[in-house]
């Protein structure tokens, strides 16, 4: 699959240092192009990095490894997204990362379909933190990426991309249901930073 990753930082290179190696075809893109080509070579597997619009051209899928309040100006860099499966991780949290800015009547997905009504939006990846996107941080444990999303090939892009990495990938209905998603990314964050877990816990839908 052709994966653009938008974004070089902990989640960013994280999922490109994880999807790289499992055959992928991965394009970071990010405003500093020279961050953006030293990250890639770093990884290696044929990765490369440069400019944000020249990444998501060719991609079938772009990740936005981003915050939330950054995705709007990489959508104007991207240029052109007609067509694309667009992935938001994002969890739209204030900045003492404590609660959520928006929510209950929309989500961080939804507000970025808005921005971008000709490609598809995809909620993932939000509930993990990057120091578990690599398969060796989870020896032995298969961690859930909840994925959300209105269009079932788009869903079945980004689960696919989900398993490929290690994960189970669980069908989270549809786009709207980012608004349950998201709060549950915050109440991850306050496990992992507020309540002495560390960023290495993530949740899990089990069934009995």
């Amino acid at each position: 699959m052709k994966v653009a990753i938008i974004g070089t930082g902990n989640m960013g290179a994280g999922l490109a240092a994880t999807l790289a190696p499992s055959g992928h075809e991965v394009s970071i893109g990010a405003r500093d192009l020279v961050k953006a080509a030293a990250l890639a070579d770093k990884i290696g597997h044929g990765a490369v990095g440069g400019g944000i619009a020249a990444a998501t051209k060719l991609a079938d899928v772009v990740v936005l490894a981003l915050p939330f309040g950054a995705a709007a100006d990489a959508i104007k860099q991207a240029n052109n997204l007609a067509g694309k499966v667009l992935v938001d991780i994002s969890n739209p949290i204030s900045a003492d990362y404590k609660e959520l800015v928006i929510g209950h009547t929309t989500s961080a997905a939804e507000e970025i379909q808005k921005l971008v009504p000709q490609a598809t939006v995809v909620k993932a990846f939000n509930t993990i933190f990057a120091q578990l996107l690599s398969p060796e941080s989870r020896p032995g444990k298969t961690l859930q990426v909840f994925v959300a999303a209105d269009d079932a090939a788009a869903k079945a892009s980004v689960s696919e991309l989900a398993k490929s990495a290690g994960f189970e990938a669980v069908d989270a209905g549809a786009l709207a249901n980012s608004r349950y998603l998201e709060p549950i990314g915050e109440m991850n964050i306050h496990f992992g930073y507020f309540l002495g877990k560390g960023p290495v816990v993530a949740p899990a839908w089990v069934q009995v």
